[in-house]
């Protein structure tokens, strides 16, 4: 196996580390939070610190997934915002994102056998690729759905931590779901 093969398989695999690096990433998250942003950070802080949780508890690809695209569309919004507060015009500025964001995601996960083994395949798809389809849309629905609410209710949100709760609350619905189709 090629070196850096396996170097990325210990990062990945070993739990001892990856759990206080999530629980870490999430109170720095916390303490460094930043006002009102096109994601706000302590929803991707959840994603992220979701995704270390679950793997670290070694849930099904499916759910891992499902994580892993909430925290990629939030990190898409995240990096637009950042393009238009600095004043950073291109044209395929949110397609060269979206390849990119995702293709540092998913190309990595191939090379270390992670997506694409025959065993672990749902619906006739790659467990974790299918998560991160679903979670994805999911995420990017309940984004959507909390600016059509909000500006029903004259720019204010409905109620405290709305902005957080709605996308993190999609992604919990979509892997209890996954939950029980895959069990």
């Amino acid at each position: 196996m090629p070196e850096h093969k396996c170097i990325i398989k210990l990062i990945f695999m070993n739990k001892k580390k990856f759990l206080p690096a999530a629980i870490v990433a999430f109170f720095v998250g916390i303490f460094w939070a930043f006002p009102a942003q096109a994601v706000c950070p302590v929803c991707t802080v959840a994603v992220g610190a979701g995704v270390g949780l679950a793997r670290y508890l070694g849930v099904d690809d499916t759910i891992t997934g499902t994580w892993i695209g909430g925290l990629m569309i939030s990190l898409i919004f995240w990096t637009l915002s950042w393009f238009d507060k600095k004043k950073i015009f291109f044209k395929g500025k949110v397609a060269l994102t979206v390849v990119l964001y995702y293709g540092l995601v998913v190309v990595p996960l191939v090379w270390i056998d992670v997506i694409g083994h025959p065993l672990n395949k749902l619906w006739g798809f790659d467990k974790l690729l299918l998560g991160i389809t679903f979670g994805s849309a999911v995420f990017l629905a309940a984004n959507y759905l909390y600016e059509i609410l909000k500006r029903k209710n004259g720019g204010r949100a409905w109620f405290p931590f709305q902005k957080i709760i709605m996308p993190v609350l999609a992604l919990i619905i979509t892997s209890g779901i996954f939950y029980f189709i895959t069990k």
